[in-house]
């Protein structure tokens, strides 16, 4: 299996698309991904050496320590980049625009050990939660633009019909946050540009397929990726916003493989990478 160059600068007009999968402790991936015999404790090592990115699912659930987040930093290669699902304890709050409080102590639990391995926070909604807009415009304002003089990338995922709503996109570019392209066939899919990142998750892998997708599938992917960190936006996939035309400013680029069984995930991220050398 070939080891991405995770180091390598990028110097063309365009920018880094980096492909992984959701956290990196599953029993099943241990003899399919990891070789057998490896410990448990080098498995991260072993996945940030083959993948571009990891998605942190344990931030979701419960504040994590600087501890944590400089053990990770510190084991993954230079241009290495993590993301970090946002608290539920944030996500799931009737009144969003109440969360300001725990979003500041959420940033002030050790984001900053990651340093320039900081990727996107993903703030992801549950299917009850419905698009209202003077709440998300408040929760929007909470989120903060930087972090130790870094600047942040802030992308969210709605799994209720009506944010399909070109009011919802409208909030999202005043506020230079994403919305998650989510490839599904149970949530909305919203390929709209709107912030400077473009952040996509993959989830109607076939984990009978040794990749995760047929070979054409995973090139249809590397082709989008590769629109996406241009500027451009790909022609084959739903907007909300029809009237509006983004700038066509060089986009980092996060796809994540998430589907129902995930065997086969790091499989397919690493084979998405193959295509985009």
């Amino acid at each position: 299996m070939a080891k991405p160059d995770t180091s390598k600068p990028d110097t063309s007009e365009q920018g880094r698309v980096r492909a992984g999968v959701g956290g990196w402790i599953y029993a099943p991936w241990r003899g399919v991904f990891y070789p057998k015999g490896l410990r448990q404790a080098d498995e991260l090592a072993y996945a940030t050496s083959h993948l571009t990115s990891i998605e942190i699912n344990a931030t979701h659930y419960r504040l994590q320590t600087p501890k944590s987040f400089k053990k990770w930093a510190d084991t993954a290669p230079d241009g290495f980049v993590f993301s970090l699902k946002g608290p539920r304890l944030v996500t799931q709050r009737k009144v969003l625009a109440e969360t300001g409080d725990f979003i500041r102590r959420f940033f002030a639990s050790g984001l900053s050990e990651l340093g320039d391995k900081l990727g996107p926070i993903l703030w992801q909604f549950p299917p009850f939660t419905s698009f209202d807009e003077a709440d998300f415009a408040k929760f929007l304002g909470h989120l903060p633009e930087s972090l130790d003089a870094r600047p942040l990338n802030h992308v969210v995922e709605v799994r209720h019909a009506s944010f399909q709503d070109p009011t919802f996109i409208r909030l999202l570019r005043d506020h230079n946050v994403s919305p998650v392209f989510v490839d599904s066939q149970d949530y909305p899919s919203i390929a709209d540009v709107t912030g400077d990142v473009v952040y996509a998750r993959l989830q109607t892998g076939d984990d009978a397929i040794d990749t995760g997708y047929e070979p054409e599938v995973l090139d249809q992917w590397a082709a989008r990726a590769k629109t996406w960190a241009k500027g451009a936006m790909p022609d084959d996939l739903p907007v909300v916003d029809t009237t509006h035309k983004p700038d066509a400013n060089p986009r980092d680029v996060f796809v994540y493989f998430i589907h129902e069984g995930k065997l086969r995930a790091p499989a397919a991220a690493v084979a998405l990478i193959e295509r985009l050398d």
